[in-house]
C-alpha cells in the first residue's frame, strides 16, 4: 500500500510539474527562407544532377524548387538530387507522378512521316508563305510530312526544329490544295488557367496550368526548358498538338506521363517563343 501511495504522490508531483510547463514542447522552428537567386541556382543544380524522368520548377509561392519524379526514378536517384543540393536540400520539394516522362511520339494517325505520327499545332504565316508549328522532337525525327499513313498526300518539309533545350518545329505547306484555317492569337499562359488540348490520339481534353518555366529531362534525351506544366492528359501521337484557352494559342504538346484513363502530368512548349524564333505569326 505504501508503494501505491508513493506512486500516486509521485504521479501527482509529475502532473504538477507538467502543469507548470517544465516539460513544455519547444516552439517549431520557422522554415528557412531562400532567395530567388538561391532557388534559381538550385534549379540549375537539379539539372546538373543528370537524373532522367524528372521535371522541376521554382515555386515562388512556397519558396521551393518542386521536383516531380516519374515512376522510373528510384529512391537512390532522389537521394542523389538532394545530395547535389548540399546545404540547400531543404529547398527541394519532391512530388511523384504515375507513368514515365516521355516524348509523345508514335506511329499512327494525323500528320505522318518516316514511320512516325504527331499532331499539327497551330497554323502560322510569314508574308505569303504558310506553315504550321509542331513539336521539335517531331521535326527532329521527320523531314517530310504527309496527311496519311500511306504517305500519298504531301503536306511539306520540316523547315527547322529545335530540340532539346526547346521543343518546337516549323513545317511549310508545299501542297497548295490543303486548307490551313486559323482563328488563334499567340499568348502566354498563367498558373491556374483553364486550358484545352487537342491531339491526334486522344482528341480534346481539358485541365489546368500548374506551373510555368518548368524543366524536364525525358528518358533518353536532353533537358527541355521553359515549359508550361499542366494536369491535362496526353498519350503517344499527341506530340505537337495545340494547347489553348479560347482563341489564345498557348502551347505545343511536348511530353509527359500517364494517360487519358488514369491522368498524368504534361508539358507544353510556349507558342510565343516558337513563333518569335521563326519570325512567323499565329493567325
Amino acid at each position: 500500500m505504501r508503494i501505491r501511495r508513493t506512486s500516486a504522490r509521485l504521479a501527482a508531483a509529475v502532473i504538477g510539474v507538467v502543469t507548470v510547463g517544465v516539460f513544455a514542447a519547444p516552439a517549431a522552428a520557422a522554415p528557412q527562407v531562400y532567395s530567388a537567386g538561391q532557388l534559381a541556382a538550385l534549379s540549375d543544380t537539379v539539372e546538373q544532377s543528370g537524373v532522367e524522368g524528372i521535371a522541376w520548377h521554382v515555386d515562388s509561392a512556397s519558396g521551393r524548387v518542386v521536383v516531380t519524379a516519374d515512376s522510373s526514378v528510384s529512391r537512390a536517384a532522389i537521394a542523389k538530387i538532394k545530395k547535389s543540393a548540399g546545404l540547400r536540400a531543404g529547398a527541394i520539394k519532391v512530388e511523384r507522378t504515375a507513368g514515365v516522362f516521355t516524348q509523345l511520339l508514335s506511329a499512327g494517325d494525323a500528320i505522318y512521316g518516316g514511320g512516325y505520327r504527331c499532331s499539327l499545332g497551330f497554323n502560322v504565316v510569314s508574308g505569303s508563305t504558310y506553315y504550321f508549328l509542331t513539336a521539335g522532337h517531331c521535326g527532329e525525327a521527320v523531314s517530310t510530312w504527309y496527311t496519311d499513313s500511306s504517305q500519298s498526300t504531301l503536306i511539306g518539309p520540316t523547315v527547322n526544329y529545335s530540340f532539346p533545350g526547346n521543343d518546337y518545329a516549323l513545317v511549310r505547306y508545299d501542297n497548295t490544295s490543303l486548307s490551313h484555317p486559323g482563328g488563334f492569337t499567340a499568348a502566354n499562359a498563367y498558373v491556374g488557367e483553364s486550358v484545352t488540348r487537342r491531339g491526334s490520339t486522344t482528341g480534346v481534353h481539358t485541365g489546368t496550368v500548374t506551373a510555368l518555366n518548368a524543366r524536364v529531362r525525358y528518358l533518353g534525351s536532353g533537358v527541355v526548358r521553359g515549359l508550361i506544366q499542366t494536369n491535362v492528359c496526353a498519350e503517344p501521337g499527341d506530340s505537337g498538338g495545340p494547347l489553348y484557352d479560347g482563341t489564345k494559342a498557348l502551347g505545343l504538346t511536348s511530353g509527359g506521363s500517364g494517360n487519358c484513363t488514369a491522368g498524368g502530368t504534361t508539358f507544353f512548349q510556349p507558342v510565343p517563343e516558337a513563333a518569335s524564333a521563326y519570325g512567323v505569326t499565329v493567325y
